[in-house]
């Protein structure tokens, strides 16, 4: 007979696995990205952007699960912290090979939907993915991870707040052949239609900085564990003081390219009613800077990037309504 209470606790531990409640910070993008796409292209290929997701999706969590098998490997402080809540396979005492096992599924769903949306793409957006998938794969293994170097938040930011909306916006108006190579005789010529791909590179730039906000509290927060287990992070690479105000200073760079955008026409100027959850992000970022904790307080990063995300995206579909 079937036991389901053995069921729910293998779904938990996947869910905690994979950190199920990360993946907002890849989700958001996406659908910003899918809305963008409607409001500025007028136009959107459902099939290449179905298959799109489920490849990022699985990837997101193949990484993720990747990741917390390197640190639960590599930890060098395995108690006196909470070492067996923070890591699934601790807490959930997950086996290494069914560990292994789900991280390998996860890749491999990732890479076949990854080729169904090449197949119906081009070559441009193949080599985009290879290198996205390349990047994640960097961000979590290796002898250096980029996870455990100062440069996480950028590649987090740039890869998952820029690259998901522009992969979703490219893979929906290749007529308009945004990229082009011309090789003949005497040349190589690559080209780029700024026109077509400037407004959602600019106009991803809050996800790009929520999410890299979202690492850099993350590492915040971590900084004296980071220190014992070798992960030398941008915090502790310039001081906790210094990080506060990096962490405090994005945001306000997420609300100007808001305005900028707008005044520009590259989102409507309806998205400038973002403006009004400043000041709760204002009392959220005030609040990190009196307590760093992962159980108090980094969980208003994520508070932050729904407070600036969602409105945006909300703008986008009262602007496909009007």
């Amino acid at each position: 007979m079937l036991n389901w209470g053995e069921c729910k606790m293998r779904v938990k531990s996947f869910l905690k696995l994979v950190e199920i409640q990360t993946k907002i910070a890849s989700v958001t993008p996406f659908a910003f990205g899918v809305l963008y796409t409607l409001y500025k292209y007028e136009t959107l290929n459902f099939l290449n952007i179905l298959y799109f997701f489920i490849s990022l999706l699985c990837f997101d969590m193949f990484t993720t699960a990747l990741n917390n098998y390197q640190d639960y490997k590599k930890a060098i402080k395995k108690e006196g912290y909470n070492f067996e809540v923070h890591n699934a396979i601790g807490q959930f005492g997950l086996k290494e090979s069914t560990v292994l096992l789900t991280i390998v599924v996860l890749f491999a769903l990732a890479i076949v939907f990854g080729i169904l949306t090449f197949v119906r793409t081009d070559l441009y957006l193949l080599v985009l993915g290879m290198l996205s998938f390349m990047m994640g794969i960097l961000y979590s293994a290796g002898p250096l991870p980029i996870s455990r170097t100062p440069f996480g938040e950028v590649f987090s930011g740039v890869f998952m707040g820029l690259m998901i909306p522009f992969l979703v916006v490219y893979a929906s108006i290749l007529d308009y052949s945004p990229l082009t190579l011309i090789i003949n005789n005497t040349s190589i010529v690559f080209s780029i239609n700024w026109v077509m791909l400037l407004p959602v590179i600019l106009s991803s730039l809050p996800a790009v900085f929520c999410i890299a906000n979202i690492m850099l509290a993350n590492n915040i927060c971590d900084m004296e564990d980071d220190f014992t287990n070798r992960r030398y992070t941008l915090p502790i690479q310039i001081g906790k003081k210094k990080a506060l105000i990096l962490y405090g200073l994005i945001y306000a760079l997420a609300y100007l390219d808001i305005i900028f955008c707008a005044v520009i026409g590259y989102l409507p100027p309806i998205s400038l009613l973002t403006l009004f959850t400043a000041y709760k992000v204002y009392k959220n970022i005030r609040v990190f800077y009196g307590l760093q904790t992962k159980k108090d307080t980094f969980g208003l990063a994520v508070v932050n990037l729904v407070l600036i995300m969602f409105p945006l995206i909300l703008s986008l579909i009262i602007s496909l309504i009007i």
